[in-house]
């Protein structure tokens, strides 16, 4: 039996489904990558409750339902280039990974890059590639990009990365200050933008030249 087989099932049974999450492609996934792979061992009993878990460097792993909200509202069919700002353990773009055709995931902080590219090596990841930088900016070699995940909270959607969303794409970012976001979700088709405003949620900040001062 893999290890937390069954903490993943329960996962997406008590917390994924009971919160509204209907993909079964994103429920799936879910169910099958191994979070506790991207944690501390230390915190492995924290790996899949509710909740987000520090990995380091101020730095955490979002809770699974967030995590699993961002990649629905994405709308993936398997087909995209998908632009991940935030890194951080690797967790969010193992998701990515098995939803899409390919994957660029811009991370500030070189030791958590470092991390997870290792991470998702060992789990046979191949189709994401990590860059060191900020990303506010994106990383415009490889744009445009279909959809943009931002995993961290920007005072409001970087304008840099709006100018590297493909058309039709999706961009889903936490905006608000550093206490309180809501996650907003911005659609283009046809060259207008449509932005809705989901939940409330709480990120740390997305730090850098279209961020939040360090």
């Amino acid at each position: 039996m893999k290890p937390f087989a069954e903490d993943r099932r329960r996962m997406v049974r008590a917390q994924l489904l009971q919160q509204g999450i209907q993909d079964a492609r994103v429920l799936d996934v879910m169910a099958e990558v191994p979070r506790h792979h991207f944690i501390d061992p230390d915190r492995w009993s924290e790996a899949y409750a509710p909740k987000a878990v520090p990995i380091g460097y101020a730095q955490t792993i979002s809770q699974p339902y967030m995590v699993a909200l961002m990649t629905e509202l994405l709308e993936l069919t398997g087909q995209e280039h998908v632009l991940e700002v935030g890194t951080g353990s690797g967790y969010q773009a193992a998701i990515l990974a098995q939803l899409a055709r390919s994957v660029v995931s811009v991370e500030r902080i070189v030791g958590l890059a470092r991390t997870a590219a290792g991470l998702l090596a060992e789990l046979g990841v191949d189709n994401v590639d990590i860059v060191v930088g900020d990303g506010t900016l994106g990383h415009p070699p490889r744009a445009p990009y279909d959809r943009i995940i931002v995993t961290a909270a920007a005072p409001q959607v970087p304008a840099t990365l709006l100018a590297q969303l493909a058309d039709p794409g999706v961009i889903v970012c936490p905006v608000g200050d550093l206490h309180m976001q809501f996650l907003h979700v911005l659609r283009r088709a046809g060259g207008k933008d449509a932005l809705a405003q989901q939940c409330a949620c709480r990120f740390v900040p997305l730090l850098g030249a279209e961020g939040f001062s360090p």
